[in-house]
């Protein structure tokens, strides 16, 4: 009779899992800085190591190309950290979902996207500069414009379930003027190119939100 072979246990190292966390925290920092700074195209990976202060390969190893970093890059600067847990489930979108009526959904969601836009317009426009590098980047800046509409949608149907909106137009209308409202690029052109403040950017959208998708006054 053979001998019966146990099988190995799998190790797992809490101390290598956390150093691996912060060496990919600081890889998209040091990535962040530099596409910002010289833009998507001019930021090597070998330059983006050097920052980082790890080797070259160590970024190749941990996120395989420089697309999927600039891709890492905006799903953080979209939910505001590495944590995979999905946008409904966010503490900062839970006013949205939590709304009673029409207009305080519209009015939690002009706040998300100013948040939003806070983290992650600088991002988005790197995204939109190199969108014809290479087919991967077209692919990214369109999935990124689906995804916005995608939240609209959500929105749109969130708002109609606690109450009246416009019935003179269809939702898809209503979800368009949204997906306008909710590009980051906004929050450039007002806040950092005509350096509206913050609260001055939410009260304007708020209202916008407002006179697209609530019924017009009789």
């Amino acid at each position: 009779m053979g001998d019966v072979k146990t099988p190995r246990r799998g190790y797992h190292s809490p101390v290598r899992a956390d150093a691996a966390l912060r060496t990919r925290r600081a890889i998209v920092a040091a990535a962040r800085e530099l596409f910002l700074e010289v833009g998507y195209t001019a930021a090597s990976l070998r330059a983006v190591a050097d920052l980082a202060g790890v080797a070259r390969p160590t970024v190749t190893a941990a996120f395989g190309s420089k697309p999927a970093l600039l891709r890492q890059l905006v799903d953080e600067a979209l939910a505001g950290d590495d944590e995979p847990v999905p946008v409904a489930q966010r503490p900062w979108f839970g006013p949205v979902l939590e709304a009673t009526d029409p207009g305080a959904v519209l009015d939690a969601y002009a706040s998300v996207c100013t948040l939003i836009g806070s983290r992650a317009a600088g991002i988005f426009e790197v995204v939109h500069r190199a969108a014809g590098d290479s087919p991967e980047l077209t692919e990214l800046w369109a999935t990124l414009a689906r995804n916005r509409r995608f939240g609209a949608e959500m929105v749109v149907r969130r708002a109609t379930e606690t109450g009246p909106v416009r019935d003179d137009l269809p939702a898809e209308r209503l979800v368009d003027s949204l997906w306008v409202f909710n590009d980051p690029t906004l929050y450039t052109a007002l806040i950092v190119d005509r350096s509206w403040s913050e609260a001055e950017f939410t009260a304007w959208l708020v209202g916008q939100m407002r006179a697209a998708v609530l019924p017009r006054p009789a």
